[in-house]
């Protein structure tokens, strides 16, 4: 009895310590297992679609669809003009004219501007998208694979504005699930939940072009370690399946290996989550082509001036110009795409398509300013491709500092701004930045505004709805609205969400205007194979989470690789063309020069200081819309957002390589020149080389105005009279130095 008594109560101390241990267990395990679950890599699966090779393993280049031409495309979008000869007067005509009218009271100039004699009928198109930034090439994209007939324009080139001037993340949001915490508010707890799913689709989709980015918190006090900790587990948590790497700590001495920039002063450890990184213009362009691969006609440089709509005030299409035609001395009238539905994605412009609809609309937009500067790769840890990020800067805001492209960029603000087509960083911003960055980097380094290779000015859009009854409250992602007369907005959210506002806009539109969705049945192999394609099924629902772009299908990490074996190219170039361009990195070596030299063999640098080479204007040309410098140095090349004047000394090779393609006589070389340097200013370009000539870049001459501009913008201190090694040689008894030299007297 006595036994039996002891071995019950054993069971009964046991029974408890065997359910917490298992529950210790169970979460452990937990834990254990969302740290350390199989994660895929984007890229690290090897390519979708090996690489073509003969029996004795030889690669053969693989070659991909076209893109139909600028010209064919812009006779498509004629086709839907519906107007034929002199027909009568009818209200599509009638509103045509007066548009036409409007057009030419606003023009400064005389030119005759007159409504075409004849223009070839054509089926009206389902969708037309004014705007080709990534929400608009998003929107394109998603219609074309839901089997619509979709047409996209643009007035200035695809990532022309905000959507080339992010701070290049692809990102959930940590200060978004802080204030949500903090404030109780849902809104913003589903805002990050929404952006942690779409960052996977943008990995999966894009994986040339995306990345995977260790972020550090620098923790300046112990009981901010398990305060962030918290929070970026949650971050984790919240990710799910969908996750990244998931977060952990790093003692003092770790952080300081990880990133041996930062202040040590203070310092007690550090806590690394992950993100998204990508490169956004060349994500946009690779949605446009996309789009236009899948049957989009899709239109850059082309303005529209003005909207029509038919008997019932119902918006039935846009008055355009082609704005290249213009450039090119030809002459040209404006003409009308018929469409059943509009969709205005201009971002922070979008009120002045609203004002074409209804004069009297109430503005919806809010812009924001958001300075960026590029400093260089030195300031971000070599070893290892780490950011950092500062939660509490001066005044509250928080200041990212990122490896980017071989640089590092710092940034940003918010403020209030006014909206421009090109906004220049203003020198109080770009002060800001510096000063913020120099309270958490060593005092070792000495943070200067010479070391500023290029900044810029993003213009947030920031939109209110107009619905709400409180006019005054900012919409927190994006915004999707109606007019009466059927112009559909969307506007707001972020580059990491573009699919998902693309999706919530197509789903409006075919609502609004009767749109039947098809599947497509012979869609265009845009892998380059007949064998292996896309994995969505385009069934005329929306599949552009599957939906991989161009580039992506023969990507793979070791794609580089077999670049250099096959065209003889540089490492570093070779892994730039594979990063930027995925598969189509074949087409772009193909396209570049014989060095003329052993190695590299092929590939000749537009920029000594950058691995972007001559093939990729050509590239830029023939298959990606380029149509003006700019789109060559600012967003197919990041050249511009590197480095403005290694982008101005860049520039007479890229002119004269673009006057090859596009036929280009003097005086367009010479427009090209001077709205290339203009634009330049919008890059931090200083002012004083706004004036400089193409014959004095090329001679070296585009020095600093004064001593006043070397000393603010010069990277290096002045160099010394006389150098230390050589003080004790006597006057021009130096073998090594030439006679000239300041050293040598």
């Amino acid at each position: 009895m006595a036994s039996a008594g002891r071995s019950s109560s054993a069971r009964r101390f046991l029974k408890p310590l065997l359910y917490s241990g298992a529950a210790i267990a169970g979460v452990g395990g937990t834990i254990l297992y969302l740290s350390y679950r199989p994660i895929n890599v984007p890229g690290s699966q090897g390519a979708i679609v090996p690489i073509p090779r003969t029996e004795d393993g030889t690669i053969i280049p693989p070659k991909f669809p076209l893109i139909r031409s600028r010209a064919e495309q812009i006779a498509d979008l004629r086709k839907s003009g519906g107007l034929v000869g002199a027909a009568p007067e009818t209200p599509l005509r009638q509103q045509l004219k007066n548009s036409l009218e409007r057009l030419r009271g606003a023009t400064s100039d005389d030119r005759d501007i007159t409504l075409p004699a004849e223009q070839e009928a054509g089926e009206p198109y389902d969708l037309l998208v004014i705007g080709g930034g990534a929400t608009g090439s998003g929107i394109a994209l998603d219609a074309a694979t839901r089997g619509l007939k979709v047409a996209l324009v643009e007035r200035d080139d695809f990532a022309a504005g905000t959507s080339s001037k992010s701070t290049k993340l692809v990102h959930g949001g940590v200060r978004y699930l802080e204030k949500a915490f903090w404030e109780l508010d849902y809104n913003q707890y589903a805002l990050v939940k929404e952006a942690l799913r779409e960052r996977k689709y943008f990995l999966d989709t894009a994986p040339h072009l995306s990345m995977w980015l260790p972020i550090m918190i620098p923790l300046q006090k112990w009981w901010q370690a398990p305060y962030f900790w918290a929070g970026t587990k949650l971050y984790d948590y919240l990710a799910g399946s969908e996750g990244i790497e998931t977060s952990y700590f790093l003692t003092k001495s770790k952080a300081l290996d990880a990133f041996p920039m930062l202040k040590k002063e203070n310092l007690v450890g550090a806590l690394v989550y992950y993100d998204g990184a990508h490169n956004d213009s060349r994500m946009n362009i690779s949605i446009a082509a996309t789009a236009a691969l899948y049957g989009a006609t899709v239109v850059n440089h082309m303005e529209v001036t003005g909207l029509t709509k038919d008997q019932n005030g119902k918006l039935n299409g846009a008055v355009v110009r082609d704005v290249i035609a213009e450039k090119n001395g030809k002459p040209t009238s404006p003409f009308t795409i018929r469409a059943k539905g509009i969709i205005n994605a201009t971002g922070p412009f979008c009120d002045s398509i609203r004002k074409m609809d209804d004069q009297k609309v109430q503005e919806i937009v809010a812009p924001s300013s958001g300075v960026h500067v590029v400093l260089p790769g030195y300031y971000s840890p070599q070893r290892n491709s780490m950011g950092l990020i500062d939660p509490a800067t001066s005044d509250g805001r928080v200041i990212f500092f990122l490896p980017w492209q071989g640089n590092t960029i710092a940034g940003t603000t918010d403020a209030p701004c006014k909206i421009t087509q090109h906004p220049i960083a203003g020198e109080e911003e770009i002060g800001w930045i510096l000063n913020e960055i120099k309270g958490y980097l060593s005092p070792e380094i000495n943070v200067r505004r010479g070391d500023v290779l290029a900044a810029w000015s993003g213009i947030r859009p920031l939109v209110k709805d107009p619905k709400a009854k409180n006019t005054e409250s900012l919409v927190r992602n994006h915004l999707v609205t109606v007019s009466t007369s059927g112009l559909l907005t969307c506007a707001g959210g972020k580059w990491t969400t573009y699919r998902q506002m693309a999706e919530d806009a197509v789903d409006e539109a075919i609502n609004q205007f009767g749109l039947q969705t098809k599947p497509l049945t012979t869609p265009r192999r845009i892998s380059g194979t007949e064998k292996i394609d896309d994995a969505a099924p385009l069934d005329g629902t929306c599949q552009t989470h599957q939906v991989r772009l161009v580039g992506a299908h023969g990507f793979s990490k070791t794609l580089f690789i077999n670049l250099i074996q096959h065209f003889g190219l540089e490492t570093e170039v070779a892994k730039h063309l594979a990063e930027a361009y995925g598969d189509r990195a074949w087409t772009v070596a193909a396209l570049s020069s014989p060095t003329n030299e052993r190695f590299p063999v092929r590939g000749k640098r537009i920029s000594a200081l950058y691995p972007f080479i001559d093939g990729e204007v050509r590239y830029a040309v023939r298959h990606e819309f380029a149509q003006r410098a700019v789109d060559v140095i600012a967003r197919r090349t990041r050249l511009a957002f590197l480095n403005a004047q290694a982008a101005l000394e860049a520039l007479p090779n890229v002119i004269d390589l673009m006057a090859e393609e596009l036929k280009w006589d003097s005086k367009r070389k010479d427009l090209e020149w001077k709205e290339s340097v203009a634009f330049l200013a919008s890059m931090g370009l200083p002012r004083s080389k706004l004036s400089v000539s193409r014959k004095d870049v090329e001679g070296g001459k585009a020095g600093f105005a004064d001593e006043y501009e070397r000393k603010l913008y010069s990277r290096y201190d002045g160099p010394a009279d006389t150098l230390e090694s050589d003080s004790k040689l006597r006057p021009g008894q130096n073998p090594v130095l030439g006679q000239d030299s300041p050293a040598n007297k």
